[in-house]
């Protein structure tokens, strides 16, 4: 799969963070790598984007955040979607779905061309 231009994706950032939260929580580099893994590495959310992106989404109440130690025995910062959180999760899917659905309409794209 090809690489996808970030400014294709401009304003799904939000959605792209909380989606990597809804199961379980995490810090920056897992929440990074989960997009990478979700999106077979078509996605890679830079550490300019990530870490102004969780601040954002914890100042909205979004997202809550406490200090732990990682995986790696490092001091990390893990974040956990709230019900609100959840709540915008799932109005931005279903606006993310409308705008898919309309893009390949216009496009023409049939659905069994999408994998």
């Amino acid at each position: 799969m090809t690489d996808i231009d970030a400014s294709t994706l401009y304003g799904t950032l939000n959605l792209l963070l909380l989606q990597a939260l809804e199961h379980e929580p995490g810090h920056g580099l897992e929440i990074q790598r989960r997009i990478e893994r979700l999106s077979e590495a078509a996605l890679n959310v830079e550490e300019g984007a990530l870490y102004p992106g969780l601040r954002r989404l914890e100042r909205d109440g979004l997202v809550t955040s406490e200090w732990g130690i990682s995986d790696a025995r490092r001091r990390a910062r893990f974040y956990q979607i709230t019900r609100k959180g959840r709540a915008r999760l799932a109005r931005e899917r279903a606006s993310w779905l409308d705008t898919v659905r309309a893009v390949g309409r216009v496009l023409r794209i049939r659905p069994e061309e999408v994998g």
